[in-house]
C-alpha cells in the first residue's frame, strides 16, 4: 500500500518536539516513485545551513501569515 506525502517541497515544518522552523527540501521516494515516509529538511543554525531526514510522523506544518 503506497502512502501520499502530506508535505511538499518548500513547506515550512518543525519537529513536534520543538526546534527551529525548517523548509522541506526533498520528499523522499524509492525507485518506484513511492513515498517512503521521510522528508529531507533544511534550516539555519546561526549562519550555518544544516539539514536532516525526518519521518512524517515527527513533523508539524508551521502556519505562516502571508
Amino acid at each position: 500500500m503506497s502512502r501520499t506525502a502530506i508535505y511538499q517541497v518548500g513547506d515550512i515544518v518543525k519537529l513536534k518536539s520543538g526546534g527551529p522552523d525548517m523548509a522541506v527540501k526533498e520528499v523522499m521516494i524509492n525507485g518506484y516513485d513511492e513515498f517512503k515516509g521521510n522528508y529531507r529538511c533544511q534550516w539555519f543554525a546561526g549562519k550555518k545551513l544544516d539539514n536532516g531526514v525526518f519521518p512524517e510522523e515527527s513533523l508539524l506544518k508551521v502556519e505562516t501569515s502571508e
